[in-house]
C-alpha cells in the first residue's frame, strides 16, 4: 500500500496549501529554494530521482500510480479541490510534488569533459527552454545551460515542458554567455552557434561527419550548441563568441524553424556523429577555418 504521512488534505484554504502554490511564483522559489513537479510524468522521475521533497496526490492517482505515492518519502493524500489550489494547471493530473532548485557548477560540467552540451542563450518562453532541455536528454545530451538573461528553469511551464528530464541531466544557469562560451572552448569543446544566417550547412556537417572526412569543424568532436532568442536569435555578440555559426537547411518553402525544431535537428546531428567515434587526430578543438 502507498505510504502516506497525514489525513486527507480537505481545506484549500490552509496555510501548507497556500504555502505550495505560493512555489508558482518565481519570488517564492528564489526564497524557498524550492520548485513545483506536476502531473505524472514530471512527479514519477523526481520521485526517481530523490528530489520529491514532499508529494501531494489524490485519492484517484494515488490508486492509478501507486508505486509513486509508495517511493515517495514524504506523501500525503489530498482532495481534487486542493490539488487544484496549488497547482499551476487548469487541469491538474492529481499530483504534485516539491522539489529542491538544484543546479550544477559550469566548473563540475566541464571537469567532467561534456561531449554534448546545449546552451539557450536569452530564450524567454518557457516551454521553448523545456523542449530543448528534453530534446537534449533525449540525444544524449551532458548538460544544458541557461544563461543569466534566459528564462527561469524552474517555472512551471518550463518544468511540464521538460516531461522529467530535468531530472535527469545538470542544468547550469545565472553565468552570462561569454563565460559559458570561454569555459567551453577552454575545456575542449567547440562552441557552434545555430544561426539561419550561418557560413557553415548542418546537412553538410552531417555528410562529412559520416564520410569520416577530418575538417575543421567536425561533428564527431565535443560540441556545444548555442540557441538564441525565440524571435531575434543570436545577436552579433553571441555569435562572434562561437567557433563557427551553423545554419539548419530549409528545403521547403518554410521560412524559418521555430527554436525548439532547430534544436532538436542541432543535437541529434551531433549525437548521430558522436556514434561513429571520435578519431584520436580530432579529439581537441581546432579554430575552424570558414
Amino acid at each position: 500500500m502507498p505510504h502516506v504521512d497525514a489525513p486527507l488534505l480537505s481545506n484549500p484554504r490552509a496555510e501548507r496549501v497556500r504555502a505550495v502554490r505560493a512555489l508558482t511564483a518565481r519570488s517564492a522559489r528564489q526564497r524557498h529554494g524550492r520548485f513545483l513537479a506536476e502531473g505524472p510524468q514530471a512527479v514519477r522521475e523526481a520521485v526517481a530521482a530523490g528530489a520529491a521533497l514532499e508529494l501531494y496526490a489524490t485519492p484517484e492517482a494515488t490508486d492509478r500510480y501507486p508505486e509513486i505515492v509508495r517511493d515517495a518519502s514524504k506523501a500525503w493524500t489530498v482532495t481534487d479541490e486542493v490539488l487544484a489550489a496549488m497547482s499551476d494547471t487548469v487541469t491538474p493530473q492529481g499530483l504534485v510534488a516539491v522539489c529542491p532548485t538544484t543546479t550544477a557548477d559550469l566548473d563540475d560540467v566541464l571537469a567532467g569533459r561534456p561531449r554534448l552540451v546545449a546552451v539557450l542563450d536569452r530564450v524567454r518562453d518557457p516551454g521553448n527552454a523545456g523542449t530543448v532541455l528534453r530534446a537534449a536528454d533525449a540525444a544524449g545530451a551532458d548538460a544544458v545551460v541557461l544563461t543569466a538573461s534566459s528564462v527561469d528553469v524552474f517555472n512551471p511551464k518550463c518544468v511540464r515542458s521538460t516531461a522529467g528530464s530535468l531530472f535527469h541531466l545538470p542544468v547550469v544557469v545565472g553565468r552570462s554567455l561569454q563565460d559559458v562560451v570561454e569555459g567551453l572552448q577552454r575545456s575542449g569543446s567547440t562552441v557552434l552557434a545555430a544561426d539561419g544566417t550561418g557560413e557553415l550547412d548542418l546537412d553538410d556537417l552531417a555528410d562529412e561527419a559520416a564520410r569520416g572526412e577530418v575538417r575543421a569543424v567536425d561533428l564527431r568532436r565535443r560540441t556545444a550548441w548555442v540557441f538564441g532568442n525565440e524571435a531575434a536569435g543570436l545577436d552579433d555578440a553571441g555569435r562572434s563568441l562561437a567557433d563557427a555559426v551553423v545554419r539548419v537547411p530549409l528545403h521547403g518553402r518554410a521560412e524559418s524553424l521555430n527554436l525548439a525544431t532547430a534544436a532538436v535537428v542541432c543535437l541529434y546531428a551531433s549525437a548521430r556523429a558522436h556514434r561513429a567515434g571520435t578519431p584520436a587526430s580530432t579529439s581537441g578543438r581546432t579554430s575552424p577555418t570558414v
